[in-house]
């Protein structure tokens, strides 16, 4: 309950004025959203929320050269931010009185048992996995856990808080796409370009022609570029996920590709705390904010190609359950 105005509502704006949720036609996934970064939000109480707004799957991302300097103590925090959120939805009935009414979910409590990791190391982290052979040891050994179901996020960053050049990221990124082949897993692509240019989408396009696509899947996570830029990558069989940037005002070439991209290989996530979808945008991303996104992503599908909303609900859920090899 909000602590200003009393109200159920689980969001608000910065002036406090309660903010509507999506009410979601199935239930929904973030299959990309941070619970290591918040600067304000509590992870369990954001895992907790997530579950009131009708997420049922959530995957997040850790980076051994920078979340993680312990594996045990870090798996520990983990376990202990599932619990608590788990607390607050069985214990704390003014915290859950905050559930959407969406009967069909079932119990919110379901999404505790369905929260995963995928670890990688973050372009900006490339040089650490060069040459600190824990960061090495410590990504081995998350990608061994029971709740890893993928590598990632790793890839190729060229904008303007990157200070590493190509060849180091180059060769993180082939050294994570050869263990995601050695493991069976999926792998969750970061790709930023520089400006006015799509270098990193180009040289991730070659390095997986030449190290091939893993045969569990590869999803492209936080697509913000156009239809032009996605279709190499569709056409190689890679999954394009889309979070709160689709729904920004000026994101019309976001929207150009969420409706371009066959339905089979879309995605749904927040890359929370970033990029807060409207009409939340400037306050701190959380996966329970995947519903602005969800909503967004099915009324331009309605919209443009006469695909009904609930489809496109369906769609996302069933897509991410199949991509992690998670029964949905």
């Amino acid at each position: 309950m909000h602590p200003s105005t009393g109200d159920k509502s689980l969001f608000h704006t910065k002036r406090e004025k309660p903010v509507e949720v999506p009410a979601p036609l199935s239930p929904l996934a973030d299959t990309h959203g941070h619970l290591t970064s918040f600067r304000k939000l509590d992870p369990a109480q954001a895992i907790a929320r997530a579950a009131l707004a009708g997420v049922r799957l959530l995957v997040v991302p850790v980076d051994p050269s920078d979340d993680v300097q312990d594996v045990s103590q870090f798996l520990d925090w983990f376990d202990r931010a599932i619990e608590d959120a788990a607390r607050l939805l069985s214990e704390n009935e003014e915290f859950a009185a905050q559930a959407l009414p969406t009967p069909e979910l079932q119990d919110p409590a379901l999404l505790i048992d369905n929260i995963y990791l995928v670890v990688g190391v973050h372009p900006y982290g490339a040089q650490r996995l060069e040459e600190d052979s824990q960061v090495r040891v410590r990504l081995e050994r998350l990608l061994g856990n029971d709740r890893c179901v993928g590598v990632g996020e790793f890839g190729l960053d060229y904008g303007p808080w990157n200070e590493l050049s190509a060849d180091v990221q180059e060769r993180a990124m082939r050294t994570q796409l050869r263990l995601a082949h050695e493991r069976g897993l999926p792998v969750e692509l970061h790709l930023r370009d520089g400006e006015q240019d799509t270098l990193a989408h180009d040289g991730a396009l070659r390095l997986l022609e030449e190290e091939g696509v893993p045969e569990a899947g590869c999803d492209l996570h936080c697509f913000t570029s156009g239809p032009e830029v996605m279709e190499p990558f569709v056409r190689m069989g890679c999954h394009i996920a889309f979070g709160g940037a689709a729904t920004f005002a000026r994101s019309d070439e976001i929207r150009a590709a969420v409706v371009a991209c066959p339905e089979e290989r879309l995605l749904s996530e927040t890359d929370s705390p970033y990029m807060a979808p409207v009409p939340l945008r400037g306050q701190e991303c959380e996966p329970a904010m995947v519903a602005f996104s969800v909503a967004r992503i099915a009324e331009e599908r309605e919209r443009t190609c006469d695909v009904p909303r609930a489809q496109t609900y369906s769609t996302l859920w069933q897509n991410a359950g199949a991509f992690f090899g998670i029964g949905t």
